[in-house]
């Protein structure tokens, strides 16, 4: 099956999914509350069950606005001066953008209680790490063997047809087509190999999603068997009782640093200090690592559970790679429009 919307239907979708949190945002807003922006799905569901309860009793009521990375900047640079959210959750490509557009604010580390208990790399000026998503291959094991490389997913006929794509929207999914541009021969600075194996691929069967969380659906449908994926969708997948495993590439796997950042503007600035230092605390941070979420820790009290150690090895977490971002972020728009155009023929 071949998902092939048009330029209307993506753009349609996106515009969908960017008006309703921004419309709730808006009215939830009140004395005694803040509006942080969450990444929808797993993360928004678990954020509203482990941290907003401890926010709620420093005295801060959480309403989180499920959007992803890039329309949190595309709200924020909407509402200026009146800011859709009071806190962002971003990744380090949108963190950068933030900052050089002045979206968000330098913090105060001396307000959060827990700021000594994170590793010294989630410590920023621009706010706390709270996890670092991992990322590479989440494969159905009954339905397609293990993926290795990203080539395999072009060059193998097994998986012609089985795998969902979505486009540049997505953190993740963006670092995989970077990856892939690199693996045929390209780079962070040429996307041209990737969008050439696209549009071979296109007339394999490949499969376009609109979001993430379509992509998930036709995963549990299993109209696709792979896709592009973080250690924690396919936990949450798992814990569901979904056939899903995750597979590192052998060239090294994606990591994306998940921040809490205040924006710039805020009225409550008070009640993002206390929802940074829930994110960050011991007890959240244990919940967190516990199935279905399965959250890498950033706080040193924190151990590994047993789960995340069947996802991640030392050895997985040597091999790393962390993107460029200073020169994606130039590029992406420019690779989006593309997409759309190859993917509407």
């Amino acid at each position: 099956m071949s998902l092939r919307p048009t330029r209307r239907s993506v753009v349609a979708g996106l515009a969908g999914l960017a008006a309703a949190p921004f419309v709730a945002s808006r009215s939830a807003r009140a004395a005694g509350s803040i509006v942080a922006a969450a990444f929808p799905g797993s993360w928004e569901d678990a954020y509203r069950a482990t941290v907003a309860p401890v926010v709620k009793a420093a005295g801060t009521d959480l309403v989180l606005a499920p959007a992803l990375a890039q329309d949190q900047l595309a709200r924020l640079l909407a509402t200026q001066g009146r800011p859709a959210f009071d806190a962002m959750m971003v990744s380090p490509g949108q963190t950068t953008e933030a900052i050089s557009r002045g979206l968000i604010e330098k913090i105060d580390p001396s307000r959060l209680k827990n700021w000594s208990k994170l590793l010294p790399a989630a410590q920023t000026e621009w706010g706390p790490n709270v996890t670092v998503e991992i990322t590479g291959f989440a494969y159905n094991p009954r339905l397609v063997p293990k993926p290795r490389t990203y080539r395999d997913l072009f060059d193998n006929p097994v998986y012609h047809g089985k795998v969902g794509w979505i486009g540049f929207g997505s953190n993740t999914a963006t670092l995989a087509w970077v990856e892939i541009a690199k693996a045929f021969g390209g780079s962070e600075d040429d996307m041209s190999p990737a969008f050439k194996m696209l549009a071979e691929h296109l007339n394999k069967g490949a499969v376009i999603a609109n979001s993430g969380n379509q992509q998930m659906a036709l995963y549990q449908q299993n109209e696709i068997a792979v896709f592009m994926s973080s250690v924690g969708n396919v936990a949450n997948l798992k814990a569901r009782g979904v056939s899903c495993e995750f597979a590192h590439p052998t060239t090294g796997s994606p990591a994306l640093p998940v921040a809490l950042h205040l924006v710039k503007g805020s009225t409550n600035a008070e009640g993002v200090y206390q929802y940074m230092d829930a994110a960050i605390s011991a007890d959240v941070q244990r919940k967190l690592a516990l199935p279905p979420t399965e959250i890498l820790p950033t706080n040193t009290d924190v151990p590994l559970t047993d789960s995340l150690k069947s996802f991640i090895s030392d050895a997985d977490i040597k091999n790393l790679i962390y993107p460029n971002w200073a020169k994606i972020n130039p590029n992406r728009a420019a690779w989006s429009a593309e997409f759309d155009r190859v993917v509407k023929k």
